[in-house]
């Protein structure tokens, strides 16, 4: 009965949207609503399979995409929109050849860039009570959501601590990279901040957060650290061994790995952690943008967030919802300093060509000036820098406050 009464409330929904929208479709087996993500299927199913229980009569097709392929994705079918080509004779086959190409919901954790294509006008605004009761600070212009609250850790093998004292904070990991610069020499990896959005991301974070950021980055250097393009391929190499160490890895992956492999520990940094955010949206030329409305106000839903609390890491934000895996559960956990990344148009400098080259720049010289310089002195500490806003939860609610830590 209340799948039967979630098709009838869905159909008049498309049928009411449909006298706007001529474009607008209902997706079938053949063309399914498709949802092109950066978010690894194993972690999302959960989800998933809650959605297709809800809207049975919605199929999806779920693509597990590299940030960078989501990106290409979002421009894939409108690089080549022509409004006079599409006036002309045949025009309309060619609108459905390239639609085909536009996933319907764009879904990634390259903040940054997806706050970008919602910028150049790729990202429909949705209306609704899901809508409108949504935190202001999870969302912008009601176009780019953000739906999880994933904490930003660092992982080790477990027989790390016959050699040494693992690390709890970032001046922790700086003093051990300094003092144990020749056990550790090709043992450590991160992210590489050249092919993954989601590690230029967190490495601007850093650099606004900590005040010996560029320290630690030479420190990195120094040990000659191993970049990776994904937080899977660092795990893995945790697991065989070829790692020690891993910083600044995302935790949604990180907690599920290590519950099958008991080689790999979690640490959530004691001094701050950075939050990262999913965003998600809807494409402006979506084949079916009525279902990926539905699917997105799902994701913000008291049941959707429900299952990203009780049954994936992904972290829910809304204070309504219990579970392991709670925004609010995880500020108990870890204490007062969380930097959640923001929704803000700031990010948008992030992706501005001149800016991200000279950031990249200064990386490579800090980290690549300081190979095979292993044995630097040790920091006394690293401390999060106050010039910047930062970011306040409390009991589901955020906002920003100059010069202040966490309440």
């Amino acid at each position: 009965m209340k799948s039967w009464r979630s098709m009838l409330l869905w159909v008049m929904a498309l049928s009411l949207a449909g006298c706007g929208d001529s474009q607008d479709s209902v997706p079938t087996v053949e063309d399914p609503l498709v949802i092109s993500a950066a978010l690894d299927l194993d972690v999302v199913e959960p989800l998933l399979e809650a959605f297709r229980d809800a809207y049975p009569e919605i199929p999806l097709s779920f693509i597990d995409r590299s940030t960078l392929e989501v990106d290409r994705s979002v421009v894939a079918g409108t690089a080549s929109v022509d409004p006079v080509a599409e006036s002309q004779p045949g025009g309309a086959e060619w609108r459905a050849e390239w639609r085909a190409e536009t996933p319907d919901v764009v879904i990634s954790s390259a903040m940054p860039w997806q706050m970008d294509r919602a910028n150049q006008g790729l990202a429909q605004r949705l209306q609704g009570p899901e809508i409108d009761s949504w935190p202001a600070w999870a969302r912008w212009r009601d176009e780019v959501f953000a739906f999880t609250f994933e904490p930003v850790v660092m992982a080790y093998r477990l027989d790390l601590s016959r050699h040494m004292l693992p690390p709890q904070s970032h001046g922790d990991l700086h003093r051990l990279l300094a003092t144990e610069a020749e056990r550790l020499s090709g043992r450590v990896t991160t992210y590489s901040p050249l092919d993954s959005g989601v590690g230029y991301t967190l490495a601007q974070q850093d650099a606004r957060y900590s005040s010996r950021f560029w320290d630690l980055v030479a420190a990195m250097g120094a040990v000659d650290t191993q970049l990776e393009a994904s937080t899977r391929d660092m795990l893995r190499g945790l697991s065989d061994g070829r790692y020690w160490l891993g910083y600044n890895l995302l935790g949604s992956y990180a907690m599920v790995y290590a519950q099958e492999h008991p080689e790999v520990i979690v640490q959530v940094p004691m001094d701050y952690s950075l939050v990262l955010m999913r965003l998600a949206f809807v494409h402006r030329h979506a084949r079916h943008p009525q279902a990926a409305a539905t699917f997105v106000k799902f994701l913000l839903s008291r049941a959707g967030q429900h299952v990203l609390a009780g049954q994936t890491p992904l972290f829910s934000i809304r204070p309504d919802v219990t579970g392991p895996y709670t925004a609010a559960r995880l500020r108990s956990q870890v204490g007062e300093r969380l930097y959640p990344i923001l929704p803000k148009a700031s990010l948008l400098a992030f992706v501005d060509p001149v800016r991200r080259q000279e950031f990249i720049d200064r990386w490579e010289a800090r980290f690549g000036d300081s190979a095979g310089k292993a044995g630097t002195e040790a920091p006394s500490e690293i401390e999060g820098e106050t010039a910047d806003a930062k970011a306040s939860i409390d009991t589901g609610s955020l906002s920003t406050q100059g010069d202040s830590r966490y309440r």
